[in-house]
């Protein structure tokens, strides 16, 4: 029985070598190219990239002791899953992203409304991903988050 992991390095340790492989690479990738102010941390029991109270106090809404969550990655049963809730709450992201990816990667993009979910491990487009975590900082996203409540 595996132990639940509480750092991201104990996550990737516990994964399959071909998984630990990609979601490492993936990991590398979202710190490397994330603008300043996001923080990883665990979250939801994956890799997670948050706003951190420090910079907005008020946390996720459905859980204020929780940091505004922005991007997860996990290795699921069947494959590698990229939620970023970026492409779910702004058309011109997603938009962005969908048409990039087809010109990008031979296939056709596995998308949910927020999770890029990746089954072929050698199609994952790193450039792509890379691009799409650049695009937004924490005060962009906590804009578009506010506007996104507000209207519920």
């Amino acid at each position: 029985m595996q132990t639940k992991p509480q750092t991201p390095k104990e996550y990737i340790d516990q994964l399959p070598a071909d998984r630990k492989k990609v979601v490492a690479k993936l990991r590398t990738t979202l710190r490397k190219h994330l603008p300043k102010g996001f923080k990883e941390e665990m979250s939801y029991n994956m890799l997670g990239y948050v706003v951190p109270h420090s910079i907005y106090p008020a946390g996720y809404h459905c859980n204020t002791s929780l940091p505004l969550p922005f991007i997860n990655l996990a290795s699921q049963k069947s494959y590698v899953a990229l939620y970023h809730m970026g492409i779910y709450a702004d058309k011109k992201l997603y938009n962005w992203f969908t048409t990039e990816y087809a010109k990008r990667v031979d296939g056709k993009l596995d998308m949910g409304k927020s999770c890029i979910r990746f089954k072929k491990m050698e199609n994952i487009p790193y450039d792509l991903i890379a691009e799409l975590a650049a695009k937004m900082t924490p005060q962009d996203w906590i804009k578009l988050y506010e506007k996104q409540i507000s209207q519920k």
